[in-house]
Order: structure tokens, then sequence, then C-alpha cells
């Protein structure tokens, strides 16, 4: 199985410490060796890289780790291949346009049957279910919504196609536009949020240690989703199997 990552900020913010755990997973702790990406977006564009290598092996992975990009909402995924090759056209987060906007998503889990689902308007890239139960749920979106809906329109929208999709099987996934960060658990999930008073944090996956009041201001507002904890000295909100969640701006937005 895959293991996702995600930020949602109320102000551009530095990942490279969720990031550090999430890259020893993908072939130091963790088995998920066949590849990896990350979507950092930054006002209305984004910036998307991906490698089919291990990210802890991976030298882009090496270079993310010492580049403080900065940005308000963030996707991550490392791969264990299940449907699809080991190419970099399989990598997550996958990456469409609709109105006028990026959209990115990621996935863990295999979805029986999703292919038999057919496509109107995006088409995958690559063999994986994930990409093309993707290209499924924008179809879905837009064929609700022409153009951009209330939130808590598009929220009922995605919450629904999300539901549809866990019928299939296990759909653990993220979806975000750049301004919302709409996340699925089937079987596992996690957050936690951050906010003043901030204090320290040590990653379970690294030997890594961070005292966020001296990277912080006391308006900051963080919250980090992933498959499992990534600190050990945190306390994680777990996402109940079943249910979709929506965070804006360092918030939950339900």
């Amino acid at each position: 199985m895959c293991e996702l990552l995600a930020m949602s900020a109320n102000v551009p913010t530095d990942i490279r410490f969720s990031f550090s755990a999430l890259v020893q997973r993908g072939g130091a702790t963790g088995v998920h060796t066949d590849g990896w990406g990350i979507t950092f977006y930054e006002q209305k564009g984004c910036r998307s890289l991906h490698d089919p290598n291990p990210s802890a092996h991976s030298e882009l992975a090496k270079f993310l780790k010492a580049y403080p990009i900065k940005s308000r909402l963030v996707i991550a995924h490392v791969r264990k291949a299940n449907r699809g090759r080991v190419a970099l056209e399989n990598t997550h987060p996958f990456i469409r346009e609709m109105w006028g906007q990026y959209w990115s998503f990621a996935h863990n889990g295999q979805l029986k049957g999703i292919k038999k689902r057919p496509l109107v308007h995006y088409q995958p890239v690559g063999s994986t279910d994930s990409e093309h139960a993707f290209c499924w749920l924008l179809d879905q979106i837009r064929i609700a919504c022409p153009k951009r809906p209330s939130d808590a329109k598009l929220k009922r929208i995605v919450s629904e196609a999300f539901a549809s999709l866990r019928e299939l099987g296990v759909f653990n996934a993220l979806l975000g536009d750049g301004h919302a960060l709409y996340a699925s658990c089937s079987t596992k999930l996690c957050y936690i949020r951050r906010a003043a008073p901030f204090g320290r944090a040590r990653l379970i996956d690294e030997d890594l240690e961070v005292d966020f009041s001296q990277e912080t201001t006391p308006d900051d507002k963080v919250i980090i989703v992933a498959s499992t904890p990534l600190t050990r000295d945190e306390t994680w909100t777990v996402v109940p199997p079943g249910s979709t969640i929506v965070f804006r701006d360092g918030e939950r937005g339900d």
C-alpha cells in the first residue's frame, strides 16, 4: 500500500520536516519503493515533482529536503505499485485543470472495476486505477457543475463521489485545488493541527526534531495529513473509515 502526506496552512509554510519522514518510508523504514511525487501550490500555479525511483535514495528528494519551498497546500505520495508498472507516468500526485485551476490527486488502495466506469472529459496518461479514478472523479464534478459552485455544494459533490469510489475497495485519497484539501478515508488516515502555542516534535522515521515556536508566528495554523502518524510526541486525530473531511487554511472546513 502507498503512503500519503498533505498540508493545509493559512500562510506559506515549509513542509520539509514532514516530508523527511515520508521520504524514509520510501525504501528505508517502509517498502514503498516504486516512485514518489509532491505538488506545491503557489497562488494560481503549482510545482509538481515526480521520480519513479525510491524516495529514500532519490537525489531529487534530497534536494527538496534542503530547499525550502513554502506553500499553503501540499500533496505528496510514495508508491508501492500494485496496478500499473513502475514508471514516471504512474507516479502520484496526478494533475488536471478544471475551472481554470490545477487539481491534484493522490491515492492509496485498490479499486476493483474502476476502469469499467466511462470517462468523458478527462483521460489517464498512465495505467493505474488511481489515475482512472481521478479522471472519473473530475468528470463527475464537472458534469454536475460547469462552473465552480459554492464551497458547500462542492464539498457535497466530492463527498458523494468519494463514497462511490470507496464502494470499489480501499480509497484513502487526497484531492486539492489550491484552496481546499479533500481527504477520503477507507482504512487509514490521520491528521494533526498545529497552532499557537507551538511546541517541539520528533519524527518517528528519522532522528530529527524541530521547535515549531522558532519557525512560526502566533497567527500560523497548519494541518498535516498522513497515512499514519509522523511524530512520536504529538497526538494525531484518526479519521473515521468511510468519511470525507475538508481542510482550508489550516482548519477543518466541515
